[in-house]
């Protein structure tokens, strides 16, 4: 508590034990949102720079890391509307759907890339949801807390990215 007490009133000494006790977490947390490792690593500096610079507005009573993530949050999203590129998010969401056994090598390939396409092709807010809810397996108080609205919003969130995902495959001519 001491230390939070003396990062809201600028202490640097402060704000170095929180960067060392909590970076490796944001930047685990960034991984998960822009699924690259290199973007995550300049988000997480980023995110820093304005943890320290915003210091003045953090309440001392309230925990660090949800406020971290939260800036965080709104970093990664300001990066995929800068940048959508294809990510492997796209691959590991066909990891997690059931296999079709002796399916040909180039058809799944195709599907692997049609699901891809379409997971880039969500807008940034249902993109992050749909990355956290549906590949991570992040509970949906922690991903409302990050994203800073309620949990009912993220479930909404999530039901319109499945529903435009289903939308796009069926348009691709995969059957979801």
């Amino acid at each position: 508590m001491e230390v939070l007490q003396r990062f809201a009133v600028g202490d640097q000494e402060a704000f170095e034990v929180l960067f060392r006790l909590h970076h490796g977490e944001v930047y685990r947390w960034l991984v998960c949102l822009v699924r690259d490792p290199a973007a995550a690593e300049d988000l997480t500096l980023e995110t820093f720079w304005r943890v320290y610079r915003s210091h003045a507005h953090f309440d001392p009573l309230r925990a660090f890391l949800p406020w971290a993530r939260r800036i965080a949050t709104n970093l990664a999203i300001a990066h995929l509307h800068r940048f959508r590129r294809e990510s492997a998010a796209g691959e590991e969401l066909l990891e997690t759907l059931p296999g079709q056994p002796g399916a040909d090598s180039a058809v799944r390939h195709e599907t692997r890339k049609a699901i891809r396409l379409a997971f880039e092709s969500l807008p940034a807010k249902l993109k992050v949801v749909a990355a956290l809810a549906m590949i991570e397996g992040q509970p949906y108080t922690d991903i409302a807390s990050a994203l800073g609205i309620t949990v009912s919003a993220v479930k909404s969130r999530e039901f319109r990215a499945v529903r435009l995902l289903r939308k796009k495959l069926t348009e691709m001519g995969v059957k979801p």
